[in-house]
């Protein structure tokens, strides 16, 4: 497929597109990779994006949670388990979007500038 009917870095992570044909196809699972694209083949498993997301999810989110809850704590005073029934799900929604977001930018963004392991021979 020629670069201009790509989708797009943002497109393709926010929707989990996959980074050559544009099909919906880039996840199995909720944060889970498919080995391959259905529509056009490409492999996927041979992308390496790592846990780095998942350590700058824990900082950025955490931060919001702690942040957003000492404000509603101060304005509002409610009682603990308010706190519990607001930033219990809304800390794991956040976590598996952002997640799923964040993998699937990193492998688009792995797959656009063709990167590869170092000393690696493959292109």
């Amino acid at each position: 497929m020629s670069d201009t009917h790509k989708p797009e870095l943002a497109r393709a992570a926010i929707f989990g597109l996959c980074p050559d044909c544009g099909s919906r196809t880039l996840f199995s699972g909720w944060v889970k990779f498919a080995d391959r694209c259905r529509v056009c083949g490409l492999d996927i498993s041979r992308f390496n994006v790592g846990d780095g997301p998942a350590a700058f999810l824990t900082l950025i989110i955490g931060a919001l949670v702690i942040g957003l809850a000492i404000w509603l704590d101060v304005a509002v005073r409610p009682p603990f388990w308010v706190h519990a029934l607001i930033w219990i799900p809304f800390t794991v929604v956040a976590v598996i979007w952002g997640l799923r977001v964040s993998k699937a930018a990193l492998l688009v963004a792995e797959h656009r500038n063709k990167a590869k392991e170092a000393g690696s021979k493959e292109l």
